[in-house]
């Protein structure tokens, strides 16, 4: 079992869930129930995919886990992010430190 902590993937990952997470404080309040749950979901699987499939015990479990939170972010987020712009709830440009 490795530490998923030490994986550069998913320092990426968890990155990129701080950064949802602040971008979404801007989206509209009517949408926190909508939108903007979904997108906090669908950030968070990426990283919590990729430190389930470290506790597993061979590495085909652990590529389906990859795999499973490379859908959520090319797939799920990536639209889910593109339906929030063309919304204007955000902008695509926005930058977060």
């Amino acid at each position: 079992m490795q530490d998923y902590k030490k994986l550069v993937v998913w320092q990426k990952a968890h990155a990129l869930s701080l950064v949802i997470y602040k971008i979404t404080d801007s989206i509209q309040k009517n949408e926190l129930y909508g939108l903007v749950s979904q997108i906090k979901r669908a950030v968070v699987s990426i990283a919590t995919n990729i430190a389930e499939g470290t506790g597993r015990n061979s590495n085909p479990d652990f590529s389906r886990f990859l795999q499973i939170a490379y859908g959520s972010s090319r797939s799920e987020l990536e639209y889910l992010v593109l339906l929030s712009a063309e919304l204007n709830y955000i902008s695509l440009s926005l930058h977060v430190k």
